[in-house]
């Protein structure tokens, strides 16, 4: 069995939100700490690591230290980099591929730094015909959403190409669409089964009427 691929001093983001693979994140930057981690980043065409706080705030706050965060994560790559002043990045990222922490330290100046182990893609499972109205569902919405931005992919909360014929694509995407709570949307995230995620999907659409 070959090894896993790992990666040594990883940066880490903590936030209060879920990256999935192939999925987007617009991020304004301001704190030091990620300035001087996200620059370098974008310099070396580096990726850093998206994970989910348990625990303290995506700000510093004075005299609270204490940040805890999910183990499994999603590997981050700039697209988008923009530094309209000083002390201030705009940034959009897309989500690769997952990871699982195996040991994590904070550095003086606040940066959590990682080493991990790369979690498999999700294999490509075609939508069965019984959660196909899923994926119609967010066909819809995609039209949808182009209409409103005038087309410009740069507005759109979601990326192309679009895959609507694999199970783990549209659940991410309807995992990010949907207002989960994001403990919910952690544990989808995880779930190494796109059909499974996919199904619990369907449940959650099928409960609001959006695809039933």
């Amino acid at each position: 069995m070959p090894s896993a691929l790992t990666l040594q001093s990883l940066p880490l983001f903590p936030l209060g939100a879920v990256l999935f693979p192939g999925g987007v994140l617009p991020l304004r930057i301001f704190e030091v700490r990620y300035l001087d981690m996200i620059g370098r980043c974008h310099k070396a065409g580096a990726p850093f690591g998206v994970v989910l706080l348990t625990q303290g705030h995506e700000v510093r706050q004075p005299g609270t230290n204490t940040e805890t965060f999910s183990h499994v994560g999603t590997l981050a790559t700039i697209s988008d980099f923009d530094n309209p002043r000083p002390g201030l990045m705009m940034i959009r990222a897309n989500g690769a591929q997952r990871f699982r922490i195996t040991a994590s330290d904070q550095l003086r100046h606040g940066l959590w730094v990682a080493d991990v182990e790369r979690i498999p893609a999700d294999m490509a499972v075609p939508i069965p015909d019984d959660l196909k109205v899923t994926a119609t569902a967010l066909g819809k919405l995609i039209q949808s959403l182009q209409q409103k931005t005038g087309g410009s992919p740069d507005q759109l909360p979601i990326q192309a190409p679009w895959r609507l014929d694999d199970c783990g694509w549209v659940a991410n995407r309807w995992c990010e669409l949907l207002p989960l709570p994001v403990q919910l949307k952690q544990r989808m995230m995880e779930l190494d089964n796109p059909l499974v995620r996919l199904e619990l999907v369907s449940d959650v659409l099928a409960r609001t009427g959006i695809a039933s």
